[in-house]
């Protein structure tokens, strides 16, 4: 008979996963340790509390948009696509968008003339920028987003 692993005892769609708190832990990446590893070495460490988690499977596939990754400052709660959870997609490209929500927590919103918020400013995007593989990530998105959707 064989040997089951920790890894398997784990797997994202096990009903222990809530109450164990393992909702970082993918198929193939786990969230936790590419934050830990992001905070440290672009954030120094000040990003607390935070839980980092993938998100729902859909049923259906998006038609026209893709999001993949969202953050709920109030509560400290980034979650990413789980379809990002794939052999197929780049640990680089997976930085690349937990960084870009992990921003959204350091670089404050403003307020538009019409009083609208804007989030993505001209300081985040000029953050942004500043990833290491940040054009690379930008050039695989587009190339492969029509993976993502129907």
């Amino acid at each position: 008979m064989p040997k089951k692993t920790k890894r398997k005892l784990v797997h994202p769609t096990l009903p222990m996963q809530r109450q164990l708190n393992l909702q970082h832990e993918g198929r193939y990446f786990d969230l936790r340790t590419i934050f830990e590893r992001l905070n440290e070495r672009h954030f120094r460490g000040r990003l607390r509390g935070y839980n980092v988690i993938w998100g729902r499977r859909r049923r259906h596939r998006p038609k026209e948009s893709f999001i993949f990754g969202t953050i709920q400052e109030e509560d400290r709660v980034i979650r990413i696509n789980p379809r990002l959870d794939q052999p197929f997609v780049p640990k680089w490209f997976l930085e690349y968008i937990l960084y870009h929500e992990m921003l959204h927590s350091v670089v404050p919103d403003e307020t538009g003339p019409n009083g609208q918020r804007r989030v993505h400013t001209a300081e985040f995007y000029r953050r942004e920028r500043e990833f290491p593989s940040y054009r690379r990530a930008r050039r695989w998105e587009e190339d492969n987003l029509a993976r993502f959707l129907r």
